[in-house]
Formats: C-alpha cells, sequence, structure tokens
C-alpha cells in the first residue's frame, strides 16, 4: 500500500485579494474552487492547480487574519512548483524580477535546477525544473505561456529538529523510502533527508531538514497549515485509516471535504500531516469550464449560503 504523490498543500494568508491577483496573475495558476474553510466559514478557502484541478497540483489558502509567521522548525518551510525546462526557469527569472518578486538566482540543487522566491506575505517557495516528466494540464486563460506553466506541486521541504521520530512515521507508517541527501541554502550546515513516495520523482518526494537548536515555528500568515499526501480511492483510503490505526496513531477519522475525503496526524514533530484521496474531483459541482469563478459550498453548508457569503469579502 503506497501514498502516491503530494495531493495538495494549504497556507495561510490574511491579504486574500493580493493572495488571489498574485496565484493567478503573477503565477498563472486557475483558481479551480473557490470556496470556505469547512471549519471556519468566515473564510475563504481558495484552491489554485492546474488547467484542469488535477490531485497533485493544487496550491491552496486560508483566508486568516493573522500575524506574519515567525519562521522556525517543526513546520513546512519551502514549496516547489515544478515546470518543465531550464528555458522556463529562464523565464520565471526575468518574469518574477520584473513584477518585483523577491527571488534569487537559479541554482541547481539536489540534481535539479532551482529557482528560490517568496509571496508577497512571505511564503517561501520554489520552482523547480522536473524535466516535464509525466503529463501536464495548461489553462488556456493563464496569462503564463503554455509552455512555462506551473505543472504541479512537489518536492515539499519540512523542518525538524530530529529526524529519528519523523522517520519512523514516514517509513514503517506512510512506506515511504528514503533515498539520498544534500545540502540545502535555507538550512545551512544541516542534511536533507529525501524520501519518495509511489512512482518517485519531484511530484512525489517530502524533503526533511534536520534544523537542532532553532526554535519552534509561530504559525501565521505567509506559512503552511498542512501538507496532503495522495490516496488514489476511498477503498485505499479506508485501509489507511485502518493502518494508522493499528500503529496507534491518533488521528482525525475519515473527513468528507465533498471534493475528496481527508485523513489527518500529526507526526511526532507536530508537522500536520492529511492522507487526501483523488477521488471524487472539483468538478463533481462545477463545469470544468467554470471552475472557480463562483463560490460553491459543499451540500452540508448549503442552508447557510446567505449568511456565510455575506461575510466573506469579495478578491476580484
Amino acid at each position: 500500500m503506497d501514498l502516491t504523490g503530494i495531493h495538495h498543500l494549504t497556507a495561510v494568508s490574511a491579504q486574500i485579494r493580493e493572495n488571489y491577483r498574485f496565484y493567478t496573475q503573477t503565477l498563472g495558476m486557475r483558481l479551480v474552487k473557490r470556496s470556505v474553510n469547512q471549519d471556519d466559514t468566515s473564510a475563504y478557502h481558495l484552491f489554485y492547480a492546474d488547467g484542469e484541478g488535477h490531485p497533485g497540483t493544487d496550491l491552496t489558502f486560508f483566508d486568516w487574519p493573522v500575524p506574519r509567521e515567525r519562521r522556525g522548525t517543526h513546520a513546512i518551510t519551502r514549496t516547489s512548483l515544478r515546470v518543465a525546462g531550464s528555458e522556463a526557469l529562464a523565464w520565471w527569472e526575468q518574469q518574477l524580477r520584473e513584477q518585483g518578486v523577491t527571488a534569487n538566482a537559479i541554482t541547481e540543487r539536489d540534481g535539479r535546477l532551482t529557482l528560490d522566491f517568496e509571496d508577497p506575505e512571505g511564503q517561501r517557495l520554489a520552482l523547480v525544473d522536473d524535466q516535464g516528466v509525466g503529463s501536464s494540464s495548461p489553462w488556456e486563460r493563464s496569462p503564463v505561456p503554455a509552455a512555462y506553466q506551473i505543472r504541479g506541486l512537489g518536492p515539499i521541504l519540512v523542518g525538524v529538529p530530529a529526524l529519528e521520530p519523523t522517520d519512523v512515521i514516514l517509513q514503517k507508517v506512510l512506506n515511504m523510502r528514503p533515498v539520498r541527501t544534500y545540502a540545502h541554502p535555507d538550512t545551512p550546515a544541516n542534511t536533507v533527508h529525501v524520501y519518495e513516495m509511489g512512482p518517485g520523482g519531484a511530484a512525489a518526494e517530502l524533503h526533511v531538514a534536520v534544523q537542532p537548536g532553532l526554535p519552534a515555528t509561530r504559525a501565521g500568515a505567509g506559512g503552511v497549515h498542512h501538507v496532503a499526501f495522495r490516496v488514489p480511492t476511498f477503498a485505499e483510503h479506508d485501509e489507511w485509516l485502518q493502518r494508522l490505526t493499528s500503529f496507534r496513531v491518533p488521528n482525525s477519522g475519515l473527513v468528507d471535504r465533498y471534493y475528496f475525503r481527508s485523513l489527518y496526524f500529526r507526526e511526532p514533530n507536530g508537522i500536520l500531516f492529511e492522507l487526501a484521496t483523488d477521488e471524487p474531483g472539483f468538478a463533481v459541482d462545477e463545469d470544468p469550464a467554470t471552475l472557480g469563478e463562483k463560490i460553491v459550498l459543499p451540500p452540508f453548508l448549503e442552508s447557510r449560503r446567505a449568511e456565510i457569503v455575506a461575510g466573506l469579502k469579495p478578491i476580484d
């Protein structure tokens, strides 16, 4: 039983209108679901993805008016977004600088060309050349040329003060494979350990930086809330719940998010993980041609639509 890669990553924004503009206009991603946080309906939950909203491509944000994150360890520290080829990275390096985005020079890291940058709230991101491996679904209305568009997520970098407790969960419980180590500029003099899921490759890697001596991260805007890993079907999801239970891992139980089913737990260093299903997907309640153009709510919130929508600020 294997996870097949990164499903989505959810971060926090205190400036959701500016967030919407940055991810759709500057980064050219498609808003594929305009909904609310199902546990806090006063907040948007926006999902940015590829042209069809495939699992493994969505970077999502909760709209919370909170102070900036205080950086440290016990956290997800950098989110990579995949593009195809060195030409694409060169285009992005120029594009980001022209847009006034804080970005470093292109460098080779862990055998891949990489361009580190930050969004306007300090969300740490990277564009990584995945050499065009696998399929892609460009968004025809993106301001970014199809050949240069973001193809999906991965790898994801997390920071922990000690590897061993996290390693047990990754290998023994989640069946991830340790494959190599490397050095990362976010963690000078410290080692990053690479774990693979399923077929491996950039879309199916979790990178774990060991950072002894750093203070714990204080959650906030510009930080990450959780990372989700892919489970193809509901049947396999049921098996994962049984597996977590058999290892006595405290968890949320199965949670129906309508667009996918979720299972949440914290690994021993406190980072929130989610196992999310590929099915049924974002088109379950919208025409694929008009994904993200209006506020949609799962059926169990529809009776409160007027109240919920009245509490949301416009983002267009």
